[in-house]
């Protein structure tokens, strides 16, 4: 039979049964202790989700110009007989991009128009990632597609 230790022994009522205002006391000073912890981490967490709601601006952006060009870069590489296949082919970004502010939207078109040349499209926009007013990060999201004239 094991001889029970100085430890297992009970030395009185729960700290809860001792004192009853005592525990309520402490409750309270924890409470007022998750408040000043959530006071300071919420600006942090307000800055993290800013900052990936613009970033989600952005690569939405980016995508839209990636997902344009490559229908711009299509047409061309189908209308080299249209009157003006140069004209088409950026109206038909300009057209797959109107999420877009089109006077910011820079479409370049190179190519010779000869059939089995290449045709390359080109495309740059401007973004902008700002946290409560002050610019994080700017420049131009572009985009290039080559496609073989037919």
């Amino acid at each position: 039979m094991a001889r029970a230790g100085p430890s297992s022994r009970m030395k009185g009522p729960p700290p809860s049964i001792r004192n009853p205002a005592m525990t309520r006391f402490r409750r309270k000073t924890e409470q007022g202790q998750a408040v000043t912890e959530f006071a300071l981490i919420l600006p942090i967490l307000a800055l993290l989700l800013f900052g990936v709601i613009q970033f989600g601006i952005a690569f939405n952006n980016y995508i839209t110009v990636t997902d344009a060009v490559r229908v711009g870069a299509r047409k061309a590489a189908v209308s080299r007989q249209a009157a003006d296949p140069t004209g088409t082919t950026v109206g038909q970004v300009r057209s797959a991009a109107s999420d877009l502010d089109q006077a910011q939207l820079n479409v370049s078109v190179t190519t010779s128009w000869v059939q089995g040349s290449d045709v390359t499209v080109s495309a740059s926009y401007p973004y902008t990632i700002s946290l409560l007013g002050v610019v994080v990060q700017s420049g131009q999201l572009t985009s290039s597609t080559t496609e073989r004239v037919e």
